[in-house]
């Protein structure tokens, strides 16, 4: 199954495949005022879900009922 979103142009993300911190002190998983932002609403849309393609492979990530965020392959 491959679902196709239409996420407004503002929600559109594109991906940054240097993820290397800017500098020694930093550590690469840390928010920084400048990081891209989307809320979960807007990137799964009504059903909740989605499918991702990274490297050849898809993942789903989905919202459960709790509100949690569950990324499978």
């Amino acid at each position: 199954m491959i679902l196709i979103v239409d996420l407004p142009l503002s929600a559109t993300l594109s991906m940054d495949s240097s993820a290397t911190p800017t500098s020694p002190h930093e550590k690469p998983d840390q928010i920084h005022a400048d990081d891209r932002h989307i809320t979960s609403q807007a990137l799964l849309g009504e059903q909740r879900r989605i499918v991702i393609e990274h490297n050849g492979q898809r993942y789903l990530l989905r919202e459960t009922h709790a509100g949690k965020l569950i990324l499978t392959k």
